[in-house]
């Protein structure tokens, strides 16, 4: 997952070094991951945090993407968060990213924008 991470050009959270307990801890304490694989190798993966109703990442190797895998991975995520009993979902991304654009015609709104630049997203429970 973390090659994946760091092959994408945008968001790759350069600024934090996330070592492997990293993901064990936010797919095994405070939520959930799913990948889609390639002929045995992770291309894409999404980690979904239960604790704090947030997508902790979703990421989708350069070569692989326009195939769906990112919509899938985001769908069956949110899915998976509303069964735990979410009202309302937050994200951060880059301003002007694939990645926030992806948000928005997902249904996510920016809501605010931190002092580094970065762009919360919320999306809200269907009725």
């Amino acid at each position: 997952m973390h090659r994946v991470r760091m092959s994408v050009l945008e968001n790759r959270l350069v600024s934090r070094q996330l070592s492997e307990q990293d993901y064990v801890v936010e797919i095994e304490v405070t939520g959930r991951g799913w990948v889609i694989e390639s002929e045995g190798n992770i291309v894409a993966f999404a980690v979904g945090n239960s604790a704090t109703g947030s997508i902790w990442a979703l990421f989708v190797e350069p070569g692989h993407e326009g195939k769906g895998y990112g919509r899938q991975l985001h769908d069956v995520m949110i899915a998976w968060l509303w069964e735990q009993g979410h009202d309302r979902l937050w994200l951060t991304t880059g301003p002007g990213t694939r990645a926030a654009r992806f948000y928005e015609a997902a249904g996510w709104r920016q809501v605010s924008a931190s002092t580094d630049g970065e762009l919360r997203f919320e999306l809200q429970r269907p009725e």
